[in-house]
């Protein structure tokens, strides 16, 4: 091997940035965190940090979720009906050399999913964190803010890192069995409805809905017990199938 020499290239650093993506109160909310060090210091942004020496990076963005949430992540090719935690998958990478002011720093975002959450708790160099509907954090510039707590875009790049997480949750459930890691292990038609339109940002037809997921070939297990949670008459409760993709798949109405 030729002679290497590690000082002839620039050092940059390798960060891990989370899109944790949950449905509260029938909207498709996102974790922030209000940054509490420069640089951007006092603006939302999405969790995550700095990849340690010893570690790869599925580990850093489970540490991440773990320290930000308390979640247990699972392996994002493992059916929903044979696991419980967060679903948790690579994103995308972002390396733009003027995204982070500090230094060159290359940033592997993951995409993390889970029912609805308690309110979280700040770490690291966040003072503060909360759940905030995404269609408030992707409001176009120079739109007036729904609430004093956005009142400017987030920090770094993380408009465009969320905006590509919360497009791939609206994909990937139209033709897999993701909208699913949204539910508790044990889930009515309805809730698991409320679950689309909350992602989709969309009302759809009860009915049409319901001949349709219990129509689809491993979608849904019915698990034998029914409940009145929701109001009404006794509901049955269903659990994921086994299946990953759907067929035929959930297309999203056009709006």
């Amino acid at each position: 091997m030729s002679p290497y020499d590690p000082s002839a290239f620039p050092p940059f650093a390798v960060t891990v940035d989370l899109v944790v993506l949950t449905v509260r109160r029938h909207a498709l909310c996102a974790l922030v965190v209000r940054r509490g060090e420069q640089p951007f210091q006092g603006r939302w942004a999405l969790p995550g940090g700095f990849v340690r020496e010893d570690e790869d990076l599925g580990a850093a963005a489970r540490r991440e979720l773990a320290e930000e949430t308390g979640l247990c992540a699972h392996d994002a090719g493992t059916p929903p009906a044979e696991t419980s935690g967060a679903h948790l998958e690579q994103l995308a990478t972002y390396g733009a050399p003027g995204r982070d002011p500090r230094m060159r720093v290359v940033s592997v975002a993951h995409l993390a999913l889970a029912p609805d959450l308690p309110a979280p708790r700040p770490g690291g160099d966040a003072n503060s964190a909360r759940w905030a509907p995404v269609e408030e954090l992707l409001e176009p510039e120079g739109a007036p803010p729904h609430s004093d707590e956005q009142q400017t875009p987030l920090a770094f790049d993380h408009g465009r890192i969320l905006a590509d997480g919360v497009e791939r949750a609206r994909s990937k459930i139209e033709y897999s069995s993701l909208a699913t890691a949204f539910c508790p292990p044990e889930f009515t038609v309805g809730e698991l409805r409320r679950v689309y339109e909350g992602v989709w940002g969309v009302a759809l037809d009860p009915r049409n809905f319901h001949r349709k997921v219990t129509g689809t070939p491993g979608f849904l297990v019915p698990s034998g017990g029914t409940t009145t949670r929701q109001g009404g008459r006794p509901a049955q409760l269903f659990r994921a199938g086994g299946a990953t993709l759907l067929n035929p798949p959930m297309l999203r109405p056009e709006v």
